[in-house]
């Protein structure tokens, strides 16, 4: 039986002259991790790609790590109990930092499958821990500002990562070691200034999956933005050039879409802290539906319009996954708001896999606009599953 969301309070156990510093220390060190986690997922594209692998050898890469994040998210509440939270991610940390030395002692396919799996499964402890040391601590009046400002600096990192590849190369076991040294920097601001973080005392009333139907406006938006997100980064450029594009400018779309979602997390996290976060959700619902339909019609061949489309709809479905978040530390706190985080990050995760799937498969059916049609419909049904149950306020 599910129990009742009920408002969360911050961690009592963090003094508040602690709450800065352990948020600065907390966003610092994920945004780190983003930056070598993007270097990363770039750096084993290309040199799969240049070992001659096909495409879909190359996709299924990733999405064993994937299979992993959703096989080991749910266990991680229930290790942060039993190891404290900031021992947990520096574990983390280490064993990320150790698979990725890993990838430079073979080149065998399966091995780097196994090794990605162990990465995944590092950085799946990594977001849920810190997501939920960030929503514990966050004053419950600036929480959708704080993690507008995390998703914004995430985003960032995830912008710069692929740009160290232009100084580090892809070829030997340089870039490797790279991202293993950013690794090891994201280790800092946890040792150094992090201060108490907030602990684990009791098992959570609320099972993982429980989530879905207990607060599914916030958890379904996790599995929407995964998807959207995925797919846009992965697919425009296919979408540039079913349109008659160059590769150049679908690469700017990705950019454009990118630099929404940087734009738009704190001012949309501001707005969440003066309203309810649910509506909210099902605004951001509304706008992504009506925005993918108007990018559909206003195709290619209206190219500013659709840019500007593009910067503005990348922001509004962006923003999903900050205000899916602040929802679920609004609600929950202790042990539930850590089952609730991760079971966001796993269906974040699962919206990953089937994101690309299914809007590759619309552009298929519907070149080049079924992409976008693909996205309409999953935000429709993301409408219609949170309408026709919705929680207790």
């Amino acid at each position: 039986m599910n129990a009742s969301p009920r408002p969360a309070i911050r961690d009592t156990s963090v003094a508040h002259r602690d709450v800065i510093p352990a948020l600065a220390s907390a966003i610092a060190s994920v945004t780190i991790v983003g930056i070598g986690l993007s270097l990363t997922m770039t750096l084993l594209a290309l040199r799969l790609a240049g070992q001659g692998f096909s495409a879909h050898a190359i996709g299924l890469n990733p999405t064993a790590g994937g299979f992993a994040v959703l096989a080991g998210a749910s266990f991680v509440p229930a290790m942060a109990r039993r190891i404290n939270i900031k021992p947990l991610l520096l574990l983390a940390l280490m064993i990320a930092g150790l698979s990725l030395l890993s990838f430079t002692l073979t080149n065998d396919y399966w091995a780097w499958l196994a090794i990605r799996a162990v990465f995944a499964g590092a950085l799946s402890i990594l977001f849920v821990t810190s997501e939920y040391w960030i929503n514990a601590i966050a004053p419950p009046r600036q929480r959708g500002f704080v993690l507008g400002f995390y998703a914004t600096s995430l985003a960032a990192g995830f912008a710069a990562g692929p740009l160290i590849l232009g100084f580090a190369g892809i070829a030997g076991a340089t870039p490797f070691v790279v991202a293993t040294v950013l690794f090891a920097f994201a280790a800092l601001p946890i040792v150094l200034w992090s201060g108490k973080a907030p602990e684990i005392k009791s098992t959570p009333r609320v099972p993982v999956l429980g989530f879905l139907t207990s607060l599914p406006a916030a958890t379904l938006a996790g599995m929407l933005h995964g998807a959207i997100e995925t797919a846009s980064l992965g697919l425009l450029p296919v979408y540039a050039l079913r349109a008659g594009l160059s590769p150049e400018t679908g690469a700017l779309f990705v950019s454009l879409f990118a630099l929404g979602n940087i734009l738009f997390q704190l001012p949309i996290g501001f707005v969440s802290d003066q309203m309810d976060r649910g509506r909210l959700l099902l605004s951001l619902g509304v706008f992504g539906l009506c925005g993918a339909i108007a990018l559909a019609v206003a195709g290619p061949s209206h190219l500013v319009l659709f840019c500007c489309l593009l910067v503005i709809w990348g922001g509004g479905v962006g923003s999903l996954y900050a205000v899916g978040l602040a929802h679920l530390g609004s609600r929950y706190n202790g042990p539930d708001l850590a089952s609730a985080n991760a079971a966001f990050i796993m269906l974040y995760s699962l919206g990953m896999l089937g994101g690309p799937p299914i809007a590759g498969f619309g552009m298929d059916l519907v070149p080049p606009n079924g992409f976008f049609f693909s996205i309409a419909a999953l935000l429709a049904l993301y409408l219609g599953l949170v309408c026709g149950r919705r929680s207790p306020p």
